[in-house]
């Protein structure tokens, strides 16, 4: 389809950035945000955000036109894997602020921006899945995408009548920063299968929890 249009949120590197790499390649109209407004490729449209700013959230809303078919969040820090009794509470308020509250005040103040039909997807993980927090470790990490998923299930209620498709997407654990140099993955290799999902996936309304290759992950 021609003149499609997404908007990502986190775009600077890692997953993002292969992210707007592979949605321009396929001929999207994309508009990335960074932290810093630099332009994750040459020529594509780059807005500055720091999502865990309200201000800049909502100048961003009155600086970007709808509509648009995707609304995508890629955004989240790993503070370190400690058992949660030894996480002091500015790193667990950091955590949970970014990973958490942040990608949903950021679908709240541009969620009319998405046009009827379109999609709204943020990056999870299956380490969010409570059903699977079967190993232990990095229990922060794990606690910050389990919020993240109840939030964005609460933000499916009460947005139900408006027809969007809304996704959260479990990439694989991918080489990144977050991911760390011994991830099996390369974001070259997930992202173009997270791209095929959110493009089967686009027009069906409702929520899921789904990996890089369309299955559902248990919540």
């Amino acid at each position: 389809m021609a003149g499609r249009r997404a908007l990502v949120v986190g775009a600077s590197r890692g997953l993002g950035l292969v992210l707007v790499t592979e949605l321009d390649r396929r001929g999207w109209a994309v508009i990335a945000t960074t932290r810093d407004g630099a332009a994750p490729r040459e020529g594509m449209r780059t807005e500055r955000l720091e999502m865990t700013d309200d201000a800049q959230i909502a100048a961003l809303r009155d600086r970007v036109d709808g509509p648009l078919d995707l609304l995508f969040v890629n955004a989240a820090i790993n503070q370190g894997n400690l058992p949660i009794s030894e996480v002091p509470t500015e790193m667990f308020a950091e955590v949970m602020i970014t990973n958490a509250l942040s990608p949903l005040r950021v679908l709240e103040g541009l969620h009319d921006l998405v046009a009827p039909g379109g999609t709204v997807a943020v990056m999870s993980s299956e380490q969010g899945s409570i059903s699977m927090n079967v190993e232990p470790g990095y229990e922060l990490y794990k606690a910050s995408k389990a919020a993240l998923n109840q939030l964005m299930r609460s933000y499916a209620t009460r947005h139900e009548g408006d027809g969007h498709t809304k996704l959260l997407i479990d990439p694989g654990h991918n080489r990144t920063r977050l991911g760390g140099p011994d991830a099996p993955l390369l974001p070259e290799e997930s992202v173009p299968a997270v791209v095929d999902v959110l493009e089967a996936q686009a027009g069906e309304p409702g929520l899921q929890f789904l990996d890089r290759f369309g299955k559902p992950v248990p919540w």
